[in-house]
């Protein structure tokens, strides 16, 4: 049986304010051109929370909330509405930040140090709402996370219960700080066989690294890494081919469902991890990324022209 969502927290369960934890967690809502490059997959109406990072009314949130967002609206505790405006967007943390264009009454939070965080800690998952958009969680694992969607997190949190509107929430630590942001629902086998509904947490301090170029450039000042524009699933140490986006470059490639992928430039592999980390290997995008499949009992070769995952935005709203 699965977990229940978690129970609010209570105030007198925490040494700081977590009334100022509230105040600065605003709701996130997004509209997305029909015509965008993630508008099939994600959808065209986005809502989810953000943190206020900054007096100045510089958000962070999850980046898929607002990637190609033609509109923006951000309302905080009190009830101001106010549009936000991409400031910008890193594909390899999943992290997003948007300018309030308006005041706001918030507080900030501390970012704190992901690095310091324990499975088995209590933590806090904030969200938009107060009280009743939050909940008291626990830590229960910190380890390595790859995602069909080509991305892969070395040191990813998860944390149960899980939050039911996840999407940007903040992850605060036990001194009131944030050590991660939210961005997926994970179901996990737990002990006797009972699944565990909670979430998948990025850390926060992917963010010190790239934060002044986002915030000047839009974007991390780095080469972009090679996308394949294909989606796997991993079974029994096998990475089949469980989707392609349409007229990407593994479509256009020939490559087709349910093959299985063998090895990267004749370099065996064996996880969805492995796949990603060699061919991010092989240099930055536009990389040839030579595949060996199987495909109904034969062996193919194949060359992936691969393509920086930005280009295949249609509107990047970036400054």
């Amino acid at each position: 049986m699965a977990e229940k969502a978690g129970k609010p927290p209570r105030r007198e369960d925490y040494a700081y304010d977590i009334s100022k934890v509230y105040t600065a967690m605003v709701s996130v809502r997004a509209q997305i051109p029909d015509d965008a490059f993630t508008a099939s997959v994600l959808g065209t109406e986005r809502s989810g929370n953000g943190i206020v990072i900054q007096d100045r009314g510089v958000i962070l949130t999850i980046g898929y909330l607002i990637t190609e967002a033609e509109t923006i609206w951000i309302t905080d505790h009190a009830g101001n509405v106010v549009q936000g405006h991409i400031l910008g967007y890193d594909q390899e943390s999943g992290f997003g930040l948007v300018q309030a264009l308006g005041r706001l009454d918030t507080t900030t939070i501390p970012i704190g140090r992901s690095s310091t965080v324990r499975e088995g800690d209590s933590v806090v998952v904030a969200g938009f709402g107060g009280a009743a958009g939050s909940i008291s969680a626990e830590v229960i694992a910190v380890r390595e996370f790859a995602g069909y969607w080509e991305y892969l997190l070395d040191e990813a949190i998860f944390t149960a219960p899980m939050h039911r509107n996840w999407g940007g929430t903040g992850l605060i630590g036990q001194n009131g700080e944030l050590i991660g942001v939210g961005s997926l629902f994970i179901q996990q086998g737990g002990s006797d066989d009972k699944s565990v509904d909670g979430n998948m947490m990025v850390p926060i301090d992917l963010l010190s690294p790239i934060y002044e170029d986002m915030m000047t450039l839009g974007r991390p000042n780095r080469s972009a890494r090679p996308w394949m524009g294909m989606f796997g699933t991993e079974s029994d140490r096998r990475v089949e081919i469980a989707g392609l986006v349409q007229n990407g470059p593994a479509d256009q490639a020939d490559i087709q469902l349910h093959d299985i992928v063998l090895a990267v430039a004749d370099q065996p592999i064996d996880s969805l991890t492995d796949l990603f980390r060699k061919v991010w290997s092989l240099g930055p995008a536009g990389v040839e990324v030579p595949l060996t499949l199987g495909r109904d009992g034969d062996i193919v070769e194949t060359t992936i022209t691969s393509v920086a995952r930005n280009e295949m935005l249609k509107r990047p709203k970036l400054h």
